[in-house]
């Protein structure tokens, strides 16, 4: 018999990574998730912003960055710029201050293809998980205690699951591009 657990597991990564990409499409609200995939270079090492710093959003097109140690600040002004977010931090009296511009309905168009690029290519990834699966599913024929019904079994369970993560993911799409379609 099939053993879910692993197809289930591997679904559940495609879904979990495809979130953290629709999470770093930029929607004109200030958050600072937005800052998550910024590293900066700072006592010899590399570190995540947010390990340096309290980040807040005190309004929805603005993030305040507050250093802990002062001293890196322009380190982390550096990081912001060269992590190719299209944000321009201003240093402010020991603090860092972003603006978030509003998006155009031009740019909101424009990421709304990206998060469908994004979406069509964690289909593409789970139809190749549940091609294999189905595979080794098919590949017990002829095993001893395994019959033809056991086999179409399986694979109406393996097409539950996957509809089930099919539609996890559009769910997430269709409510991020209300997000992004919203002003």
């Amino acid at each position: 018999m099939y053993d879910f657990s692993d197809f289930t597991n591997k679904l559940e990564k495609i879904i979990d990574h495809i979130h953290q990409e629709l999470g770093l499409l930029r929607t004109g609200k200030a958050t600072p998730s937005l800052l998550d995939s910024v590293r900066v270079e700072a006592y010899g090492t590399i570190m995540a912003i947010n390990e340096l710093a309290n980040i807040s959003a005190p309004d929805t097109n603005m993030l305040i960055i507050d250093p802990w140690d002062k001293s890196i600040i322009d380190e982390i002004e550096k990081a912001i710029n060269k992590a190719g977010l299209n944000l321009n931090p201003v240093v402010d009296r020991g603090i860092v201050r972003i603006v978030i511009p509003s998006l155009t309905e031009e740019r909101r168009k424009e990421l709304v293809k990206q998060l469908h690029q994004k979406a069509e290519s964690a289909k593409m990834m789970m139809r190749s998980v549940r091609t294999d699966a189905k595979n080794e599913i098919e590949d017990q024929e002829g095993e001893a205690g395994v019959s033809e019904d056991d086999i179409h079994q399986e694979v109406e369970e393996l097409n539950k699951f996957m509809a089930e993560y099919e539609q996890k993911l559009e769910t997430m799409v269709s409510e991020k591009e209300k997000e992004l379609m919203s002003i």
